[in-house]
């Protein structure tokens, strides 16, 4: 559905956009008070701290009213799709994953140099910066930092005799060891992991060897060996009780909230999630789960890398972008506004902000700090943005991914077609 209405997107922005600067997101009372608009996804707890960021943003800034507008992640980007379709975009819009590009491309985001000499990110990372970049201009800036991270349940090792790895040293050989031994000490009772099989997955795997999921010139760079390998290597997980059966795992593929996960729910020993994950699996799971760097990064290349978890862009029709940018900008370089956010928005991006706010982070938040900064001094070359149309590839490995592990699809079919479809996603 989201890329159904993102391709709808692509005829009616241009039309949109004149009523863009014409309507704007924001308004003015007659009070010569400007109002906002901040548009975001999650959870009416995230709404929560964000309106008592904006409590504290609108003491500071009297002038500046800002109102909330959000909605749960499924529904987020087609009601976003919407609204800048019809010429009435929020001011500010949250995006993610590479939907920052569709937008830029389009007209609808605003060029942050326009107000560069209000959002200060003279302290951000500008490997994380380049990650906001389209056609070489800044649209996004990163909310915060997370990495990619296998989550690990001591308590389900324990179930099983066994111990965590050593993950300065393990190999996806041993993963799958381990993984298998697991599975088959507790039998009906679990798993060893999750299905492991997604787009950020292929990524980390394509990176190790050699390879980028999407090369510099917005193509796609990953081989067909390189994921029939990874296919032939998640069919064995499969075959060998590491991981479930295609239909549990199908299941599974469309339940994303953490109690609805085997990790969450105590069934599995391990999982590859998002480190800004770890506080709500572990409240789930009710144990004290662990991050562990994945496998593969002790041979070969060096995979990881440090990514956004979300941006903060601006609309280009935004009647007031400057008192956007200044929600923005502190939003991203004041410690009062991650005192309320902590890590729910990724550990923030700027440092001395992160710094700040360590001794207020929950012993849980502290093991997603500790991560990344293990993370920082293991990484492999910075990654190329996601290109336009790439919102797409998630849906695409889903799906492939379900025909493979049904055996309905062999890998290398599994392979050409993603390479393939993935090709035509980003071409058009």
């Amino acid at each position: 559905m989201r890329n159904r209405t993102l391709r709808a997107l692509a005829t009616a922005v241009p039309a949109a956009a004149l009523l863009l600067t014409a309507c704007g997101g924001g308004s003015g009372d007659d009070d010569g008070v400007v109002e906002l608009r901040y548009a975001f996804w999650g959870s009416d707890e995230r709404a929560q701290m964000t309106q008592d960021m904006i409590d504290t943003f609108e003491a500071e800034n009297p002038g500046i009213r800002v109102e909330i507008d959000y909605a749960d992640f499924g529904a987020y980007f087609d009601r976003l799709a919407t609204s800048v379709a019809s010429g009435d975009a929020p001011d500010i819009m949250t995006m993610g994953g590479a939907y920052h590009s569709e937008y830029a491309g389009r007209g609808a985001l605003l060029d942050l140099a326009q107000v560069g000499d209000v959002i200060r990110t003279d302290e951000i990372p500008d490997d994380l910066l380049a990650h906001g970049t389209f056609d070489e201009a800044l649209y996004a800036i990163p909310t915060g930092v997370v990495g990619y991270a296998m989550v690990a349940n001591p308590a389900v090792f324990d179930q099983a005799g066994l111990e965590l790895p050593d993950d300065t040293a393990w190999t996806w050989d041993d993963f799958a060891g381990l993984c298998t031994e697991i599975g088959t000490a507790l039998g009906d009772d679990g798993y060893g992991a999750q299905d492991l099989t997604n787009h950020n997955t292929l990524s980390l795997w394509a990176r190790q060897h050699g390879e980028e999921l999407y090369t510099d010139d917005g193509e796609v760079g990953v081989s067909a060996g390189t994921l029939t390998d990874w296919w032939d290597f998640a069919t064995g997980l499969r075959d060998s009780g590491c991981t479930p059966s295609a239909t549990l795992s199908e299941e599974l593929a469309s339940m994303a909230a953490p109690e609805q996960t085997l990790i969450g729910t105590n069934k599995a020993g391990m999982s590859l999630v998002w480190s800004n994950a770890l506080e709500a699996l572990s409240t789930a799971s009710g144990e004290q789960l662990e991050l562990l760097i994945p496998p593969g990064e002790s041979e070969g290349e060096h995979g990881m890398w440090l990514g956004p978890s979300m941006y903060y862009t601006i609309s280009s029709g935004s009647d007031h972008p400057e008192e956007a940018a200044r929600l923005i900008d502190f939003m991203l370089n004041e410690p009062a506004a991650a005192e309320a956010f902590l890590t729910d928005r990724g550990l923030p991006v700027n440092p001395s902000v992160r710094e700040a706010i360590t001794d207020q982070l929950t012993p849980v938040q502290q093991a997603e700090a500790e991560y990344i900064g293990r993370l920082e001094n293991a990484l492999g070359a910075p990654g190329s943005p996601d290109p336009v149309g790439s919102t797409e590839t998630a849906d695409i490995v889903t799906r492939l991914n379900s025909e493979v592990l049904f055996d309905r699809t062999s890998p290398e079919d599994a392979a050409e077609q993603m390479i393939s479809e993935v090709g035509t996603a980003i071409s058009q």
